[in-house]
Formats: C-alpha cells, sequence, structure tokens
C-alpha cells in the first residue's frame, strides 16, 4: 500500500516479524522501549545503534528528545543517516519527532509493535512530544519514509494494550465503515490470529483520510480525532497516570457521542450503542471519579481543534460517519459531562 504525502510517497509493507530490519541502511540508529526490547531484543539488528527509554507517556517529553538528540549526535549520526522508530505509538511520536528536528529533519522508519500504532499513529506522519499544558502541543507533520507491520509483534503484547489498540480500530467502524464497527459488536475479541485484513482495513481509511487533508486545513483529517478531545482532556488531567490513550479515547467516543445527541447531530440511542460494543470488548465507557468537568473543558481550549478558545469536536452524525463541528457552546460540553 502507498501513502501520498507533500514530500512524495511511502509504502506499507506488511512483513513477518524476523523481516522487520531487513535492508536497512548501514548508518540506521533505532530507537525503542524498555518493554519492546526485552520481549524482542534478538530481532533487532545488533550491529547498529539501539536506544531505549523508559517505556509511557512520560517519556514523549522535551528532557526525552534532547537526550535522543544528543545521543544521535554522540554516535555520528548525519543527514543521510536514518532514524528506525520500533515501539507502539509513543515510541512512532516520539522518535519522528526527532527524526524531524534533527539536523533541520533526516529520514525516519516506522516499525509498529501495538495494534494502536498499526492502524493509527504510524500512519499520516505526525509525530509530537507533550507539556504539561496539554498532549501532543509540540510537534511537526513529518511523514516517514516507510511503515513495516509485522503483524506478529501483537502476539506478545500486554491485554491491556491490546484494549487500547481496539479503541482505535472501534473508531474506525464508527467514523467511516459501519460494517467494521459491527463485527465488533457481535462478539469479543480476544485473539490476535487473522488480524491482518482488519489492520489493512483501517490503514486503508487512514490513507483515504490523511491523502485527502494532510495537514488538517479542511475538517477532514480532524474526523480521525472523534473521542480523543475528549480522551486527551482525561489523560491531561490525571497526568497520563490514569486511563491508557485507549481507554481515554473509548471514553472520550461515548461522551461525545452523548454530546452529539444533545445538540442533535446524532440520533437518540448511538452513545449506547457504542457503550455497549465497548463493554463488549473490555473497554471502559464512563469517567473515572473525581475529574473536575471546569477543568477539563479548560485543557479542551487549548486543543489544536480550537479557535480562539471555542471549542472544536468531531462527532458522529450517524455510525460511519463523522464531520467536524465547531463553536460547540461550552455550557452544553460541561453538561454533557457533568450529566455523564
Amino acid at each position: 500500500m502507498i501513502v501520498r504525502h507533500y514530500r512524495g510517497s511511502y509504502e506499507i509493507e506488511f512483513c513477518l516479524t524476523e523481516g522487520a530490519f531487513k535492508e536497512f541502511p548501514a548508518d540506521s540508529f533505532v530507537i525503542t522501549d524498555e518493554n519492546v526490547a526485552r520481549l524482542h531484543g534478538p530481532a533487532a539488528p545488533v550491529s547498529r545503534p539501539i536506544f531505549a527509554v523508559a517505556p509511557g507517556e512520560q517519556s514523549k517529553s522535551f528532557q526525552v528528545v534532547e537526550r535522543l538528540v544528543d545521543w544521535l549526535a554522540e554516535s555520528g549520526a548525519s543527514r543521510n543517516s536514518t532514524v528506525v522508530a520500533w515501539g507502539g505509538g509513543v515510541i512512532g511520536d516520539l522518535a519522528g519527532l526527532v527524526a524531524a528536528v534533527y539536523m533541520r529533519g533526516i529520514e525516519f522508519v516506522q516499525i509498529p509493535t501495538t495494534l494502536l500504532a498499526m492502524v493509527d499513529s504510524s500512519v499520516g506522519g505526525k509525530v509530537g512530544i507533550d507539556t504539561g499544558k496539554g498532549k501532543n502541543l509540540v510537534g511537526a507533520f513529518w511523514p516517514p519514509s516507510q511503515v513495516r507491520v509485522a503483524v506478529g509483534f501483537l502476539d506478545t503484547l500486554d491485554p491491556r494494550d491490546w484494549k487500547s489498540g481496539m479503541a482505535e480500530v472501534i473508531k474506525y467502524g464508527l467514523i467511516m465503515d459501519e460494517a467494521l464497527f459491527a463485527q465488533f459488536e457481535e462478539m469479543e475479541w480476544t485473539s490476535v490470529e487473522d488480524w491482518r485484513p482488519i489492520v489493512e482495513r483501517c490503514i486503508e481509511l487512514k490513507r483515504q483520510v490523511v491523502e485527502q487533508d494532510e495537514f488538517e486545513t479542511l475538517g477532514l483529517r480532524a474526523t480521525l480525532n472523534f473521542g480523543h478531545t475528549i480522551g486527551h482532556a482525561i489523560e491531561a488531567a490525571t497526568n497520563y497516570a490514569g486511563p491508557s490513550h485507549g481507554e481515554a479515547v473509548a471514553i472520550g467516543m461515548v461522551i461525545e457521542t452523548r454530546l452529539a445527541e444533545r445538540l442533535g447531530f446524532c440520533p437518540s440511542g448511538t452513545a449506547s450503542r457504542i457503550a455497549e460494543c465497548l463493554a463488549l470488548q473490555g473497554l471502559p465507557y464512563s469517567a473515572p471519579p473525581g475529574l473536575n468537568p471546569e477543568s477539563l473543558v479548560e485543557i479542551m481550549q487549548r486543543d489544536k481543534k480550537a479557535t480562539e478558545r471555542r471549542l472544536a469536536f468531531s462527532l458522529l452524525t450517524r455510525v460511519g460517519e463523522c464531520k467536524l463541528f465547531g463553536g460547540v457552546p461550552r455550557e452544553e460540553v460541561l453538561a454533557t459531562l457533568t450529566n455523564g
């Protein structure tokens, strides 16, 4: 599969785990996390420099970016070198930003190891890190030169990380493909067997969007953030120590659909249908107790879709269709958060 972008194009290549590192340039530098290094270390090319950061969202920080840039410089990386992002969504975002800023930009390759990274974050060229004010507030559009998807990496995925990826898969069904969503309403998916067609379908759906609206100027790519406005706010409000990204997105999809129902954009009962599907897949669908709605709204006003601090959301109009709505009244959002 080929994804086209402003600098050219890149290939999504499906491969076996043992082929993930085949034919890399000699001057490639691998960035991963400690969990991936422990689980899959023998698969990595020992002749190439590898830097393993601490796992988790906390590694998406200025401090870690500085450490990685210094490591590249000390290791002799040049403008002709390639950064290899080997891991989940955190590693892809982090390593991609490092590649974007090192010597004003060098190539990088994505080797995603989680379901979430395979179906979503490794494709599209958005890279970034977090600050104390919000998630992904510092970033760039920096497409990879290639994405290598080895579904075999999913065999060792932690159950919680598996479910986080499931939330993103369900999201694609909700915003673009009702038949895909219906699959997850009918049964609980707990096995990675035969997952390649689902991964391919999600990547194809994302490819269609990012090729049409690469820089989020038309409102189309923003629909991929369905559930993320509230989800990111929940992550930030819990200092990234509460729900995982996928769990927060799952919660966000239900709350944002309740908001859409409240505003008359979406048929009544859609949020309950989503909540039932998420529950079947073992995902949460209600916000953790103790979160302050006012604080969540304050975080949302810093969301990239917001303009002049006016709230904007990607909301369902029905299952299988999503649109970006700007100028959503603050009081309606607060009421939805307060009333569940």
